[in-house]
């Protein structure tokens, strides 16, 4: 009962708080320590730059990705480095759950873990990938983080973490895949004053980007030694292209005479499951939007 108690003083502490002091609560979920990094990055930034707070949970541990180190050892060391990315960022937190990469499923025990986290932070907009891609982990967060956007304002459900009093608004991050249905970037962030900070982020997760990454892609022997021309050639490699149909949503967003003129981009769908904002809550909850 104790527990309770002040797990509701929490949450209503942070939601007089966000109240109060009008900053905008987002939370991203991505599988692994990386993943939102990758996908968000350049607007979390933003967003931290304009005082607002951003959460990042990775969650797995990442303890299976590398080719000569892994289990606690592994685990241990990319959580320094999401820390590490995580002020590089500015953000306000970066949390790393303990469970086994590679080994992820969408049981009930994890879900609930899902739902605390979004209730403790307040959440007005939670992130994460669509539940279609190549990595079992990458697919059954998204499936996690869809089938909590509902449960989230159900107060019998994960009962020790009191609900919220409003669904937050859930995004998905951009990616390639075409079936069962491609991609729609609903939402288009400019990131090109930020991109460098991204990159630095980026750049934290060692393990990642010069070790695993290049090895299992065959190109290990690619990576620059020097870290000045490591972080050039990580940013040639992790820039993107922005595709016609994130170039039409920046045109909505910005204009198109400033959308011609963007280099980087992140976009984002909005999930049906979470509330369905109109374009003029969208830009309250995105006010880096036109700017």
């Amino acid at each position: 009962m104790r527990k309770r108690l002040s797990l509701l003083g929490l949450t209503v502490g942070l939601a007089l708080a966000a109240a109060q002091d009008n900053r905008i609560r987002v939370i991203a979920f991505g599988a692994h320590p990386d993943d939102c990094d990758i996908r968000m990055g350049g607007t979390a930034a933003k967003f931290a730059a304009m005082g607002h707070l951003v959460k990042f949970v990775s969650v797995t541990n990442g303890d299976a990705g590398h080719q000569s180190q892994g289990g606690g050892a592994l685990a241990k060391r990319r959580r320094a480095e999401a820390q590490e990315a995580a002020r590089r960022l500015g953000i306000a937190e970066y949390e790393v759950l303990d469970n086994h990469d590679a080994e992820l499923l969408p049981a009930l025990h994890v879900r609930e873990q899902i739902i605390r986290r979004i209730r403790q932070w307040n959440a007005d907009v939670v992130l994460g990938p669509r539940p279609n891609d190549y990595h079992p982990d990458h697919r059954y967060t998204g499936i996690l983080v869809q089938d909590a956007a509902y449960m989230v304002v159900v107060p019998n459900v994960t009962p020790d973490t009191p609900p919220l009093e409003k669904n937050p608004v859930f995004l998905y991050f951009q990616d390639r895949f075409q079936r069962p249905n491609p991609f729609r970037p609903d939402i288009a962030v400019a990131i090109d004053d930020v991109f460098d900070r991204k990159i630095a982020a980026l750049d934290a997760h060692v393990s990642q980007f010069y070790e695993w990454l290049p090895w299992v892609d065959r190109r290990l022997h690619e990576v620059p030694k020097d870290p000045a021309e490591r972080r050039k050639w990580l940013a040639k490699e992790w820039g993107g292209r922005i595709t016609p149909e994130v170039r039409k949503a920046l045109e909505k967003w910005y204009g198109p005479e400033r959308a011609a003129q963007v280099q980087y981009a992140e976009a984002f769908e909005i999930c049906e499951y979470g509330r369905q904002p109109d374009e003029q809550e969208i830009r309250r909850l995105f006010p880096m939007l036109g700017k």
